[in-house]
């Protein structure tokens, strides 16, 4: 019973920025890990970036140097602040969650479409 609801997506020039939002919800103990992924037109799904409950943090080259991922652990809220976006960013991003509930569970967002224009 853990829901996933993502925002923040849209359309930004190249060199602009953009803040993903993923808030978790429900019967929640802890949140052990969080992540971003993205999936480009004609692409499988990567990881972007991750971040545990310990403040942990993975990137994807491309995305090193250039993105941040945090999160508020009292809101169950992790962010990814995207800068100087390029083209190569457009995606439908998906944020995952793994979350202690009554078990532990793993819970896909609906996924926010980021759209880069040159």
């Amino acid at each position: 019973q853990v829901h996933v609801v993502e925002s923040g997506g849209g359309l930004v020039q190249a060199g602009g920025s953009l803040r993903l939002s993923c808030a978790a919800s429900g019967n929640i103990f802890g949140v052990p890990y969080m992540g971003w992924y993205r999936q480009p037109p004609g692409k499988q799904r990567e990881l972007v970036a991750s971040i545990s409950s310990g403040g942990t943090t993975n990137y994807a080259d491309s995305a090193k140097g250039r993105f941040t991922i945090a999160r508020d652990n009292a809101k169950n809220t992790v962010y990814l602040d995207m800068n100087n976006l390029k083209s190569e960013d457009t995606a439908v991003y998906h944020c995952n969650v793994v979350a202690r509930s009554t078990g532990t569970l793993e819970v896909w967002g609906q996924g926010t479409l980021v759209t880069v224009s040159s």
